[in-house]
């Protein structure tokens, strides 16, 4: 009896020890004080950022320093990817290959928000005109969370195995970046990823929380320029003419139907006339009018039908006007649809739960925006983005209780509570890398 009793003991004491060996094992979970540690050095990344933007497809000095900063680390890196993108990795032994992605551009925006570090710099755009520049949608917070995750896994690699990817992709905001980049032989130059995870700030959320989209978190997006030819003439006399605005005028209406006659009620779309521009007079009937379009969804197949339908559209209005000249439509962009893959959302979302405690983890809407990291999912990975709370927690719950929005990414008062967000993106985001890394 006596030695059974000893065996319990030992087996109740492994049971103890094992469990807090698991709480305490830092390869699960980055912890506070890691967090802190690398917060100094973070946020003057992320202040420099934001004083210094620059515009998609132009961020040189970007780029140059998230090199710099990843080098210092003792990462290999590559730049010009796809243009300015940046490519660090951090190989560690055998196991898996955990990709994340921070994006490098900003917004031609004049920034409103009296911020200390609030960014003052202008430039020409691709037309020669000089616009202002803002990181008005958090991608210096992305970065600068990006690189928190690296420092924390480069300064503690006893507790991983694998290689870890940080990418600097740019012009997200034109939604070209990851396309360039995986042109270029992202996923073959470099190891591909078994995995790809990124955080994007929002509105939606106080800081100190993250939402979870599992599947299709945000739409496909396509820009579609139609042009609808008619016959002008004096505005006196319209039968002389065939008047491509009555023409474009019942286009819309009618492309409507598309989204409430075409499609199954339960698969959304989104067709939005943002552009519509024809004549020069009042009295002058014109030549032609042209629109411009964005076109959301979800699913491909729904996707295809709503562009096939819009030109099919456009071509039987213009028949029944007697228009000689078929119109033109052309999609002039396009972007898949985020989809975060169901199991591994779940499995970074049960080690987040553990690491940020379940309220801090919470289920989120499908948006109806867009953002290119779907291009690494279309590739054939399996990717995860969420999204990270950003908004004050006090300025956020006196909104939800007046009911006013909080202001959004793209507005130039838009402003990330800086150390709430970048402690908890960092944290975040170091949790999933590890997580997606094994134990």
């Amino acid at each position: 009896m006596k030695i059974i009793s000893m065996k319990l003991s030992l087996l109740v004491l492994s049971f103890f020890l094992a469990r807090s060996l698991l709480a305490a094992d830092p390869g699960r979970a980055p912890s506070e004080q890691q967090v802190d540690a690398v917060y100094p050095q973070m946020k003057t990344l992320y202040e420099d950022l934001h004083r210094n933007p620059e515009l998609s497809l132009h961020e040189e000095k970007t780029a140059a320093k998230i090199a710099d900063q990843l080098r210092k680390l003792g990462y290999d890196v590559t730049t010009g990817v796809g243009g300015t993108g940046v490519v660090g990795i951090l190989k560690n032994g055998a196991g898996p290959t955990v990709m994340i992605r921070a994006e490098l551009d900003a917004l031609p925006v004049l920034e409103k928000t009296g911020l200390p570090y609030a960014s003052h710099a202008t430039t020409h755009n691709d037309q020669g005109v000089e616009v202002p520049i803002m990181h008005a949608c958090g991608h210096d917070l992305h970065m600068s969370v990006g690189m928190g995750t690296a420092a924390i896994l480069a300064q503690n690699k006893a507790n991983w195995h694998g290689t870890f990817i940080y990418v600097g992709q740019p012009a997200e905001e034109r939604i070209m970046g990851a396309t360039a980049m995986l042109k270029d032989g992202l996923f073959t130059r470099f190891p591909k990823p078994d995995y790809v995870f990124a955080v994007h700030d929002t509105n939606y959320a106080p800081a100190g929380k993250v939402a979870y989209v599992s599947g299709y978190a945000m739409s496909n997006a396509d820009s579609v320029d139609v042009t609808i030819y008619g016959k002008g003439g004096h505005g006196s006399a319209p039968e002389l003419t065939i008047d491509p605005i009555v023409i474009a005028a019942r286009t819309i209406l009618a492309w409507q139907t598309i989204i409430s006659r075409e499609k199954s009620t339960l698969d959304p779309g989104v067709i939005t006339v943002g552009t519509i521009h024809g004549g020069t007079k009042n009295n002058i009937i014109p030549d032609e009018v042209k629109l411009q379009l964005t076109v959301r969804s979800y699913k491909d197949d729904v996707r295809q039908h709503l562009l096939a339908a819009i030109e099919r559209v456009v071509d039987g209005e213009a028949a029944v006007a007697g228009a000689q000249k078929k119109p033109t439509v052309t999609v002039v962009e396009g972007v898949s649809a985020v989809y975060n893959d169901p199991a591994t959302t779940q499995r970074v979302v049960s080690a987040l739960a553990n690491t940020l405690g379940k309220d801090n983890v919470v289920e989120g809407k499908p948006l109806m925006a867009s953002d290119d990291f779907a291009e690494y999912g279309k590739a054939g990975v399996p990717s995860v983005m969420l999204s990270l709370g950003a908004v004050n927690p006090a300025k956020f719950d006196a909104a939800q209780k007046s009911g006013e929005p909080v202001t959004s990414p793209h507005s130039s008062l838009f402003a990330p509570d800086e150390e709430p967000s970048l402690k908890t993106g960092i944290m975040v985001e170091t949790a999933a890398v590890l997580e997606l890394l094994g134990k």
